[in-house]
C-alpha cells in the first residue's frame, strides 16, 4: 500500500552502521514520504536517544526500534473512545465536515454502511446545500446502501434540513443520524456560524450538542491535508478524522504526521473505493502496513 514510504525507509536501514549519514537518509525518508519536518524531527531525535541509550549497532535492531516508535506515535490519540458508541444504545448525532474534493461524501455513505453493517439503523441528513449535486450525490448513495436520506432543495437553510433529519431520525427509532456540511473553509466564519445554527437546533431537539464532528481528510494531498486538519480543529472544534484515499498515491507519512501533532483520534480510514472500504483506525495494524 506505501511502496513510497517503505522502499525510502529501507533505503536509510541498508546502510552498514549507524552514523549520521545514516540519520540523514532516514530524515530525508521521512520528509519525500510526506512526514512533517516537525514530526520527522522528533522520530529522529527519539531513535537517536534509544540507539546511544541501549547501545545498538545493528540496523536491524534499530529498525525495530522505529516501528515500535510509530506505533505509539500513531496511538496517541486513538484511544477509541469513538469506537466505543458504536455499543451504545438512543440517537447519535454525527456532523461531517472537510473541504470539497477529500471524498467527504462518500465517507458518509461508507460511514452509513459501516454502522449498518453492525446492525445499526441510519438516517442521512444532505445538509451540504451549498455546493451543486452535493445533495443527488447523497441521495444516489442513500438509495444505493438502503439509508433513508433528508433533503431539501439547493440553497436551502441547513439547519433546517437537520431539523427535518432528527425529527425523521426520532420516529424511526434510529441509532446514528449523519449529517453532511458545506465542504468549504474559506470564509471560516460563515461555517463556524453555520455550524453553530446546526448545533443550536440538534440541542434544542435533543438537549446537547452533536456527538461527534468527523472531519475527512485527503491521504493523498500530502502536508495540505495536515494544514486542514490544524484549521477545521480550531474552527469547529472537530472530535474524530476520517482519512481517505490511502489505497491510492498516499505515501503515508502525513497520517503520521497527523496522529503525532492533531490531538484528535483518527476514526475511521478510507481503504479503497467500494463502500464497504472504510475500516476502523488501528494504530498498530497500520504501522505493519506502512513496514510490509
Amino acid at each position: 500500500m506505501f511502496n513510497t514510504f517503505i522502499s525510502k525507509i529501507k533505503e536509510a536501514f541498508a546502510a552498514s552502521e549507524i552514523d549520521e549519514d545514516f540519520y540523514e537518509e532516514l530524515e530525508e525518508a521521512f520528509i519525500l514520504s510526506d512526514v512533517s519536518v516537525k514530526t520527522t524531527t522528533k522520530i529522529i531525535d527519539r531513535l537517536r536517544a534509544q540507539i546511544e541509550a541501549y547501545n545498538v549497532k545493528s540496523t536491524d535492531r534499530a529498525y525495530d526500534l522505529l516501528h515500535e516508535s510509530l506505533v505509539e506515535i500513531l496511538s496517541y490519540n486513538n484511544n477509541s473512545s469513538i469506537k466505543h458508541t458504536e455499543a451504545l444504545s438512543g440517537l447519535r448525532v454525527i456532523l461531517v465536515v472537510g473541504v470539497n474534493g477529500v471524498g467527504k461524501t462518500t465517507s458518509i455513505a461508507k460511514l452509513a454502511n459501516y454502522y449498518k453493517n453492525l446492525g445499526k439503523s441510519v438516517v442521512l441528513a444532505a445538509g451540504d446545500t451549498f455546493r451543486a449535486a452535493a445533495v443527488e450525490q447523497l441521495q444516489a448513495w442513500g438509495e444505493r446502501i438502503g439509508v433513508n436520506v433528508v433533503a431539501h432543495q439547493m440553497g436551502a437553510d441547513p439547519a433546517a434540513v437537520v431539523f427535518d433529519g432528527i425529527k425523521s431520525a426520532l420516529a424511526k427509532n434510529a441509532d446514528y443520524l449523519i449529517i453532511d456540511t458545506a465542504g468549504r473553509l474559506h470564509n471560516k466564519h460563515n461555517l463556524m456560524e453555520e455550524l453553530k445554527k446546526i448545533n443550536r437546533v440538534i440541542s434544542r431537539e435533543l438537549s446537547r450538542p452533536a456527538d461527534d464532528i468527523f472531519l475527512v481528510l485527503d491521504a493523498t494531498t500530502g502536508q495540505n491535508a495536515l494544514t486542514q486538519a490544524y484549521e477545521f480543529k480550531d474552527s469547529v472544534g472537530v472530535t474524530g478524522l476520517i482519512i481517505t484515499k490511502l489505497d491510492g498515491t498516499a505515501k503515508g507519512g502525513n497520517v503520521v504526521s497527523i496522529a503525532a501533532e492533531i490531538p484528535v483520534e483518527i476514526a475511521y480510514i478510507g481503504i479503497g473505493e467500494g463502500v464497504g472500504d472504510l475500516a476502523a483506525f488501528d494504530a498498530r495494524k497500520f504501522a505493519k502496513e506502512l513496514f510490509s
